[in-house]
């Protein structure tokens, strides 16, 4: 698996809906929320006082993936980033079902790559694209699996299009509760728990090497 070797002064962005927001604050960068951007955040500076790191936290509870691309600039760019970490894709489904809205696949895609591209044209951020993910739990998160299926699938061959490094965390999560409720790991299928972030989190810091 292919891995990541932090530098000095790296700046981390983490960028992505409610998953991601956590509470976070918008007045003090320094507030990473309650998730785990807080996590990873708290690990590596503890692990790493030499190399200076900041890392924001730029998720906003409720995004799909068009509102990301409409703010990248000032919350991406504008930062600039040497590490940008992405997990979005949930709400462009959760919308179809509770509100009727569509996200149509090749516009998801075509959104996500111009995030992609926009980023690796004005930076030289190191990219991490992480899975969106659902639990069947309550039952009626089942009828999305179809849906976010195909965005799974648009994240992963971006991954590998782009050389980037690839969490997979739908399935993760998926092994992670064989043998233990859906509702240790997540309150209602897509917003995790302490422990459902700490997977998060363990699983970012694993791409971490020394």
């Amino acid at each position: 698996m292919k891995k990541l070797k932090l530098v000095k002064n790296d700046v981390i962005v983490f960028q992505g809906d409610s998953v991601t927001d956590c509470l976070r604050s918008t007045a003090d960068d320094s507030y990473l929320g309650n998730g785990y951007a807080n996590l990873v955040a708290a690990n590596l500076q503890a692990k790493y006082p030499e190399l200076n790191l900041t890392i924001y936290n730029r998720g906003v509870s409720g995004n799909r993936i068009y509102d990301v691309e409409n703010r990248w600039e000032t919350d991406c760019i504008q930062l600039s980033p040497t590490i940008v970490s992405i997990l979005i894709g949930i709400n462009d489904t959760w919308r179809r079902f509770d509100s009727g809205i569509l996200s149509p696949i090749a516009d998801y895609q075509a959104s996500y790559r111009r995030i992609i591209e926009k980023t690796l044209t004005k930076t030289k951020a190191s990219l991490v694209l992480m899975d969106p993910f659902v639990l069947p739990y309550p039952e009626d998160r089942i009828a999305w699996r179809q849906d976010l299926e195909e965005r799974i699938f648009v994240v992963r061959n971006l991954a590998k299009e782009y050389n980037a490094i690839y969490i997979p965390l739908d399935g993760l999560f998926a092994a992670a509760t064989v043998g233990s409720d859906y509702s240790y790991w997540c309150i209602d299928g897509v917003h995790p728990t302490l422990a459902g972030h700490g997977l998060i989190a363990k699983a970012w810091l694993d791409i971490i090497t020394d």
